[in-house]
């Protein structure tokens, strides 16, 4: 059984995960969800506009008063507010206890070690908080910076699943990644 708690603020030494407010719809757009480049792998195009990214806020922001719903802004403590970027669960599965993990960040912070230390706190919250038992993630062999952070967060690369879903790339490859509780506890 889980204990949903919802997206509760997480704190690391560099990072402030916190829930979306409708005020960072401007740098949202601006840092990475105008970005063709930072959405080249995702499954959502590029914003065309700030109306696009309040849109989406507004849907982000009303699914927060579900108790099984995570998905947090990333704050570099250092830098004020402003998000630079997301991480969520995108799916739950309740019987397995299992969270599907996706993320996206801002390119001027690509490389620094910020999403893997977004990825491991969210990785911990679930394991500690909540009761899963399996966090889950996934990307395009393309994308191998994205297999990286999962691997620095101490996630195992479980296989490829050939042409197994779409991207802004069209139909791609899906390299599969996950963790246990189990194998946390033995790295602890």
């Amino acid at each position: 059984m889980l204990t949903h708690k919802g997206t509760q603020t997480i704190e690391t030494p560099r990072l402030i995960l916190r829930p979306f407010t409708m005020a960072d719809a401007e740098p949202m757009f601006r840092n990475w969800a105008n970005d063709p480049e930072v959405c080249t792998h995702m499954t959502w195009p590029a914003h065309e506009n700030v109306e696009v990214t309040r849109e989406l806020l507004g849907r982000w922001t009303a699914s927060y008063e579900k108790p099984d719903y995570y998905n947090w802004a990333i704050v570099i403590r250092d830098n004020g507010p402003e998000p630079i970027g997301n991480i969520s669960a995108a799916h739950i599965r309740e019987k397995t206890r299992c969270a599907h993990i996706g993320y996206c960040m801002s390119r001027a912070h690509w490389g620094k070690g910020v999403m893997t230390e977004a990825l491991s706190a969210v990785i911990g919250f679930f394991f500690d908080e909540v009761g899963i038992n399996r966090v889950e993630a996934e990307h395009d062999p393309n994308n191998p910076a994205s297999g990286r952070v999962m691997e620095k967060s101490g996630m195992t690369f479980e296989g490829t699943s050939r042409q197994a879903a779409v991207s802004n790339q069209g139909i791609i490859d899906v390299s599969r990644w996950a963790i246990l509780r189990s194998d946390r506890e033995g790295q602890l």
